[in-house]
């Protein structure tokens, strides 16, 4: 999976020139919480509420309310954007981003194809993403299978075993953890007893078949 399946194509964008009052209600209108700076068709920037938040006066400060507008009125995006903005390619895998938000501790990508910018991915879009990829939200059941003695074709025969019985597959989710393996399946179905029956009978150790609610995410 890349990261142009799950970034939002329709990106919200300021110019340096434009000032920090408006580029606060740009995100307000559109609840978003950070905005690339595009000076033309060039990525230059970005801007969020934490950097708007910094370069706003402190409520302690001394200056008046005429001072303060003035000050904000005054101030542009130019003046306080991140320039040293990270970005990453549409056709970066998934998880590299990932890797790349959490290492470097920050919350947004804009995405760039060459110079051109065609996206932006958020740490909401990464969250969406796990909640796709796991089947959450679609209605049947869920079965994890536990895998301690892990070899080829072990998803092959767990595939076989349920499309004999007629059961629709939704997602796979493989998991490896220490001395096991975790397989959770989501399956197009409303029975969890006849679905725990296969896979058990298969001689496959299920820890759990739970059903699922469908809801819109």
């Amino acid at each position: 999976m890349a990261i142009k399946d799950f970034m939002t194509a329709e990106v919200i964008s300021v110019s340096p020139e434009t000032k920090i009052s408006r580029a606060s209600e740009v995100m307000k209108e559109h609840d978003i919480h950070r905005v690339p700076v595009m000076d033309g068709n060039k990525l230059v920037g970005l801007i969020t509420e934490g950097t708007i938040q910094e370069a706003s006066p402190s409520k302690a400060t001394s200056l008046s309310v005429y001072e303060m507008n003035y000050l904000l009125n005054k101030t542009t995006v130019a003046d306080v954007m991140i320039k040293d903005v990270l970005t990453i390619s549409p056709d970066a895998l998934l998880e590299d981003g990932i890797y790349l938000m959490r290492s470097k501790n920050v919350g947004v990508l804009p995405v760039l194809d060459g110079e051109k910018l065609v996206g932006i991915i958020t740490d909401k879009d990464i969250f969406d993403a796990f909640l796709k990829i796991t089947g959450y939200g679609k209605e049947g059941v869920r079965a994890s299978l536990e895998i301690t003695e892990d070899h080829p074709g072990v998803l092959a025969d767990i595939t076989r075993i349920l499309a004999e019985k007629s059961l629709n597959i939704l997602t796979i989710v493989v998991a490896p953890a220490k001395l096991k393996t975790v397989i959770e399946i989501q399956l197009l179905s409303t029975d969890e007893e006849t679905v725990k029956e296969i896979l058990t009978s298969a001689g496959y150790k299920v820890t759990s078949v739970v059903k699922t609610d469908g809801k819109d995410i």
